[in-house]
């Protein structure tokens, strides 16, 4: 007798279930996101217990045989470096952003340029015709013999299709759109993006295929679906920028094979996404020194990037003064403003304050924290900075500034693009001291000092 199928209600932003519907999430706190799927009945367990190979069988672990791992490349520098040298055959990667930011673009850009190198590729859409993807590569240049593409959103259907195709690289766009028919639920719903993803992950593991899979975000800049998506996949890269903006930043939240501080940056255009090798020349090319505006040089990976920080701070009859960050922790400029106006007296107090990194490049490493001190008391004062000056370092609470990592790489950065004055930490300048030619070093032990060297007086 088939057993009867059983229902549940599973929230589509965590996929917690329950037998009943509730109007707010126990899992997560979400209101009205419980949606009633259907679970098939189980098989029964049992049967017979197959032989196992010795690869299957546990090792000890220096047992197990490494090999190199072959990759192939891109087209794109800034992905290959984002990925950590190029594409891993079998790899499965996930690739998020907003609306409109740049993902369908760069994958058939990456699918073309694969496809040149005498690779088969199929890309897979679910959201647009085949004809609107021609219309797009068109626009892109995008097109390559071996580069195929079908309109489908079946996953068995996609199945036989890379069976008959054998091709070594697949893009899935979007997730979202994909569905099971064995599962019982629409398509997107936790159920759907969790079945559908293993699915997808042995298909790539089984055929020793590379897997692009694009997925929507929610209205919070989050991935749509379960966090279990993340967790299935070896690569998370999440694109940052506004819709409208210029340049667009790619950055690794998760690499089984590569590091995730690395950062890719693209500038949009007419051709769609490009590359931009040379980043710190071309956030500073428009830039005119005025108060408040300070270079900062942040390290990204292995990346050293030049990028300009603005202050603006103004007195305000407004009680509470406003407070406003862009690309930097907000909760970062207030811990900075009380140290401002604790060690240093700076009567900030009754300010406004807005600070803004040019080119929307988020800046979170704490090296950053001497030049936003520097660049809102260079406003604050009205006093210009020392002429081609980059300023680093972390501040404490009680006003000390600490040393930094990769300081020689952030100094080689700046003497490449002219700049002939660093100001930073005591500790890295005393190593430092002696080692660096065609640069002036200050070395700066409490934040007054810091503000001393990098806005002297005039003699």
């Amino acid at each position: 007798m088939p057993k009867k199928k059983k229902t549940v209600y599973v929230c589509q932003e965590c996929g917690y279930d329950t037998p009943k519907w509730m109007g707010r999430c126990p899992g997560c706190g979400a209101w009205n996101t419980l949606v009633e799927e259907t679970i098939a009945p189980e098989s029964a367990k049992g049967g017979l217990r197959l032989g196992l190979s010795d690869a299957q069988k546990p090792q000890p672990i220096a047992a197990v045989k490494i090999e190199d791992m072959p990759r192939f490349l891109t087209g794109s520098g800034e992905l290959d470096r984002v990925l950590g040298g190029g594409i891993i055959p079998g790899s499965m990667v996930l690739i998020v952003g907003d609306p409109g930011v740049g993902k369908s673009s760069l994958t058939l850009r990456v699918c073309a340029d694969v496809a040149r190198q005498g690779k088969k590729v199929l890309y897979v859409t679910g959201e647009e015709s085949t004809r609107q993807v021609r219309m797009r590569a068109d626009r892109l240049q995008a097109l390559a013999d071996t580069l195929f593409v079908v309109s489908e959103t079946n996953l068995e259907t996609i199945e036989t299709h890379v069976e008959n195709l054998k091709p070594e690289l697949l893009v899935i766009d979007s997730i979202q759109t994909i569905l099971k028919p064995d599962v019982q639920s629409a398509p997107g719903s936790v159920s759907q993006v969790r079945e559908c993803a293993v699915d997808l992950l042995r298909i790539a593991k089984t055929n020793g295929i590379a897997a692009f899979i694009i997925g929507h975000v929610t209205k919070d800049g989050t991935l749509a679906g379960p966090r279990v998506l993340e967790h299935i996949v070896d690569t998370v890269l999440y694109f940052e920028g506004e819709r409208n903006a210029e340049y667009r930043v790619l950055r690794a939240v998760k690499n089984r094979f590569g590091s995730t501080n690395e950062l890719g940056l693209f500038e949009m255009r007419d051709v769609g996404l490009v590359d931009v090798p040379d980043a710190s020349k071309l956030f500073l090319s428009d830039r005119e020194q005025d108060t408040g505006t300070v270079i900062i040089p942040t390290v990204e990976g292995t990346r050293p990037l030049l990028v300009e920080l603005q202050a603006l701070v103004a007195p305000t009859p407004y009680v509470p003064p406003r407070r406003t960050a862009d690309s930097v922790d907000i909760k970062r400029i207030q811990l900075l403003l009380a140290v401002l106006e604790k060690r240093v007296h700076l009567s900030v107090g009754a300010c406004d304050v807005y600070v803004k990194v040019a080119g929307g490049i988020r800046i979170d490493e704490p090296a950053a924290d001497l030049g936003i001190c520097v660049a809102m008391a260079s406003s604050f004062a009205n006093r210009l900075l020392r002429p081609k000056t980059i300023v680093f370092g972390e501040v404490g609470l009680s006003g000390e500034v600490r040393a930094v990592s990769q300081a020689d790489l952030r100094i080689n950065e700046a003497r490449r693009l002219g700049f002939t004055h660093v100001v930073l930490p005591m500790k890295n300048y005393r190593q430092l001291k002696g080692s660096v030619e065609g640069i002036a070093l200050y070395g700066a032990e409490t934040i007054g000092d810091a503000l001393r060297l990098a806005m002297p007086r005039e003699s």
